[in-house]
């Protein structure tokens, strides 16, 4: 039997943000993703503090141009103990304009979750 693997890339960049086995290595739960630090890509997040939501903060990427995507993901710092599948992992959103979520089997891709771009928000690169 195929081991399921989930891959997250962020659409404008290309950049693989995540990707690993689904299960305890990234945790699908209420329609977002949970991930271990070890399937996230390296140095791609920086800590974005929420000063209204104390229980976890946001996570910005950083993009090799200069641009931030600011609260593209978060982290609990202070977890549900109900929920010990999602303590101290990276949370990235299952439907977000900016990611495409592949599900592969064997290395091949067999389903994509993606949603279109904003319509009133202009594409990376393009002139205005």
């Amino acid at each position: 039997m195929a081991q399921k693997r989930i891959r997250i890339i962020h659409r404008g960049s290309g950049r693989v943000l995540a990707e690993g086995p689904l299960g305890w290595g990234i945790t699908p739960f209420e329609g977002n993703y949970y991930v271990r630090r070890k399937y996230l890509g390296a140095g791609q997040f920086i800590p974005g503090f929420c000063p209204y939501k104390f229980l976890y903060v946001w996570l910005n990427l950083d993009l090799e141009d200069g641009e931030r995507i600011r609260s593209l993901g978060w982290m609990y710092w202070l977890p549900n103990p109900l929920f010990p599948f999602i303590w101290y992992r990276v949370g990235l959103p299952g439907r977000h304009p900016e990611l495409e979520v592949e599900m592969l089997a064997d290395g091949d891709r067999v389903a994509s979750e993606r949603r279109e771009a904003n319509p009133s928000r202009p594409a990376r690169g393009s002139s205005s």
